[in-house]
């Protein structure tokens, strides 16, 4: 199953090379990833941070400036989701969009044989 999935791969980037498209940058879309994590990771551990620094207060008012704080974090760490998710969708989206480009030009390739054949 290797060796096959390895084929299709190589003929794969042959085709892209074929076509005159510029190769993917290994770091295409790599670096959002990294700051989509790193803002997830930053604001997972803030959260807790806050929260175990709420648990010696006993004003309310800090507890709900540490509360709104909390939820600052949160927002932080859903901002990482989106971008990371977004960087990926994008990568994924990007090889969706080369494969369909070389199945039409290869069905394009095939109705002009057929046309060809039948004049």
């Amino acid at each position: 199953m290797t060796a096959l999935a390895d084929e299709r791969r190589e003929q794969f980037k042959k085709d892209v090379a074929a076509l005159g498209l510029d190769a993917p940058r290994p770091d295409s879309g790599g670096k959002a990833r990294i700051v989509g994590l790193a803002l997830m990771v930053i604001g997972a551990i803030a959260i807790f941070v806050v929260y175990i620094a709420s648990l010696t207060l006993s004003d309310t008012r800090d507890l709900l400036s540490y509360q709104l704080l909390a939820l600052g974090f949160v927002a932080v760490t859903l901002i990482g989701v989106a971008v990371h998710l977004a960087a990926a969708v994008t990568r994924v989206l990007r090889l969706w969009l080369v494969r369909q480009l070389l199945e039409s030009s290869t069905q394009a390739e095939r109705i002009a044989q057929a046309l060809a054949r039948n004049d």
